[in-house]
C-alpha cells in the first residue's frame, strides 16, 4: 500500500540555510517550502513528515513533537543571518521591530536583552528592514533578509545574536532544530533522516558538492559566491554533543521548558 503523500514530503525551510540537506532533494521526495514559524503549523497539520522548525516552537509543542537527531541549524558565535539593525548602539533602543517569521530569533532577543538589563518596547511587524526602522529604533531580521540587509546597510548592524549568544554562554546557539510528530513511524523518519544526513556528508566532504549547493543558493539570493561560501561556515547543519548543550540551555533557561529535548532516537 502506498505512503500517504505527507510521508513522502519534508518540510523545508524557505532561506539558503538548510541548502547544503536539500539540495536536488525533489528527485525523489516532495518538498514543502515555506518560513520557519510556518513549517510548525505543516508540521503539526501533517502536512510533511518532518521540518526544521524554531527551536521555540518545539519547546511550545514538545507534548506532539519529537527531535531527530545529529541535524539542525546553529551557529558558534557570528551567524550572520540573525541581526539587530538600527542607527544608534542596542544599549539606547527604546522600541525593537520583530519579524513575524521566526519565534526561536524573538525568544533569544528578549533573553538577551533581560541578560543586559535592557527593556524595550517590541512591535511585530511584516520583516521589511526600512519599514521597521521607520516605526522602531531597531529591527530584528533572519535568514536571507538579514544576510542582504547587512550587505546594504553593514553599518546598521547593531547586534548578531549568535554571537551573543555565545558571549552569554560560551555554547553554540541551535536555531532550529528537526521536529517530526510523535505519532510518525520511526521507519518512515530513519528514511527521511537518512537522506537528509547523506546529503550533509556529501556537502561537507565533497568540494564540487559544495560548489553546486552555493551556485544554486546564488540562483535565490543577491549574495555572491565569496559571501555564500563565507556563510555557509557560519551555519551548521550538524550538531554534535556541545549543540546539544547550547540546545538544552535556550530550551530550559529561554524558553521554560522544563527538560531538555526529546530524540525519537
Amino acid at each position: 500500500m502506498p505512503k500517504p503523500y505527507w510521508m513522502r514530503t519534508i518540510g523545508r525551510v524557505a532561506f539558503l540555510n538548510c541548502d547544503p540537506l536539500f539540495y536536488d532533494l525533489e528527485t525523489h521526495w516532495n518538498v514543502l517550502a515555506a518560513p520557519p514559524a510556518w513549517l510548525t503549523g505543516h508540521l503539526l497539520r501533517k502536512d510533511c513528515i518532518l521540518a526544521p522548525i524554531p527551536a521555540a516552537d518545539y519547546a511550545r509543542h514538545a507534548d506532539e513533537l519529537i527531535l531527530l537527531p545529529d541535524i539542525g541549524i546553529s551557529s558558534r558565535g557570528e551567524v550572520g543571518s540573525v541581526l539587530v539593525f538600527g542607527e544608534m548602539p542596542l544599549s539606547e533602543m527604546k522600541s525593537i521591530a520583530l519579524p513575524t517569521d521566526s519565534a526561536t530569533s524573538v525568544q533569544l532577543l528578549k533573553h538577551l536583552l533581560q541578560s543586559r538589563g535592557l527593556e524595550p518596547t517590541f512591535q511585530t511587524m511584516g520583516p521589511d528592514l526600512d519599514g521597521m526602522l521607520k516605526q522602531c529604533d531597531g529591527a530584528l531580521l533572519i535568514g536571507d533578509r538579514a544576510l542582504e540587509g547587512a550587505k546594504q546597510h553593514p553599518h546598521s548592524v547593531q547586534l548578531d545574536l549568535g554571537q551573543d549568544w555565545l558571549r552569554l554562554t560560551d555554547k553554540p546557539m541551535v536555531f532550529g532544530v528537526f521536529a517530526a510528530r510523535k505519532d510518525t513511524p520511526v521507519e518512515s523518519l530513519r528514511e527521511a533522516h537518512s537522506v537528509l544526513k547523506e546529503n550533509l556528508l556529501q556537502f561537507e566532504r565533497s568540494h564540487d558538492r559544495r560548489n553546486q549547493v552555493i551556485e544554486w543558493a546564488m540562483t535565490r539570493s543577491a549574495l555572491d559566491y565569496e559571501r555564500l561560501d563565507r556563510y555557509f561556515g557560519e551555519v551548521f547543519n550538524r550538531m554534535d554533543a556541545e549543540h546539544l548543550l547550547g540546545l538544552q540551555e535556550f530550551l530550559i533557561d529561554a524558553c521554560g521548558l522544563s527538560s531538555g529535548p526529546e530524540f525519537a532516537w
